[in-house]
């Protein structure tokens, strides 16, 4: 991997993680178009430069994650957060698998694609639009629906969540925001896992890519956090079904035309 290529993965990286379209399926076809190897460390790049866009939520949201006053939302992300992290221990092998199948990605995203077309119609008349008003049985519920996301690559765990706030009548701003909120206990997690499994690749040069990845990833993540909440709260996510069955068609066709698939 060249600084060119860890650069378009991070940009991708920082505008698909809190978007519900599924930063696995874009960084398959990236890869694929740049050739970039399955090596360990690429795999381990992937993951790590979440850490960029996790810091830009703590960021934006810095009076919410350092009011240590409101203790509660912090027992709300550790009550959330607890499904995602047991099941993903438990399914980690047929995670990898699935990591590994191009088809199966490209399914999800056309599939998830179909659900958002018609997600604003499912689910109205909210009547949560404060985080301070979710309850924690709410907010376990949520973490239930972000389990689909780690057992379906290509879900998106934007999409999860978000889906799982507006069926628990939060709306559309409120259950983004609390989706961003709850990336960063759930992506710290599975970081700091693949970088205590691949410690030993971490070189003087890869350090270096990885530092120049988080960056990036921070700064595009910054923008496309503010940019989705204002565009949610007025247009909602028909847009992004239908972005996402464009995806998943494109994977569909590269996959059968032969190209090789640089899955995680």
């Amino acid at each position: 991997m060249n600084y060119f290529q860890a650069l378009i993965l991070a940009i991708i990286e920082g505008l698909t993680e809190f978007l519900p379209v599924s930063s696995t399926g874009h960084m398959v076809i990236a890869s694929s178009f740049m050739g970039i190897g399955k090596d360990e460390f690429v795999k381990l790049f992937e993951v790590a430069i979440q850490l960029g866009a996790i810091l830009a939520v703590v960021v934006l949201y810095w009076k919410k994650f350092f009011d240590f006053s409101k203790w509660q939302f912090y027992i709300k992300l550790i009550i959330a957060v607890i499904p995602a992290l047991f099941f993903g221990y438990l399914l980690n092998d047929f995670i990898d698998n699935t990591l590994g199948n191009p088809i199966f990605i490209a399914v999800v995203l056309l599939l998830g694609g179909i659900v958002l077309l018609f997600i604003d119609k499912f689910f109205k008349n909210p009547t949560v639009n404060h985080e301070s008003e979710i309850s924690n049985m709410t907010a376990f519920k949520i973490g239930c629906f972000q389990v689909l996301a780690v057992a379906f690559p290509g879900l998106s765990r934007s999409a999860a969540t978000i889906i799982g706030g507006m069926q628990q009548k939060l709306s559309r701003h409120a259950a983004a925001e609390f989706s961003f909120f709850l990336a960063v206990p759930t992506m710290c997690a599975a970081t700091g896992y693949k970088l205590l499994k691949g410690h030993e690749l971490l070189n003087a040069e890869n350090i270096k890519l990885l530092l120049f990845g988080n960056v990036i990833a921070f700064i595009v993540a910054i923008i496309a956090i503010k940019s989705f909440i204002g565009f949610l709260s007025k247009h909602g996510f028909r847009i992004f079904g239908w972005y996402r069955i464009i995806i998943g068609v494109l994977l569909l066709v590269l996959y059968f035309s032969g190209v090789e698939m640089n899955v995680l």
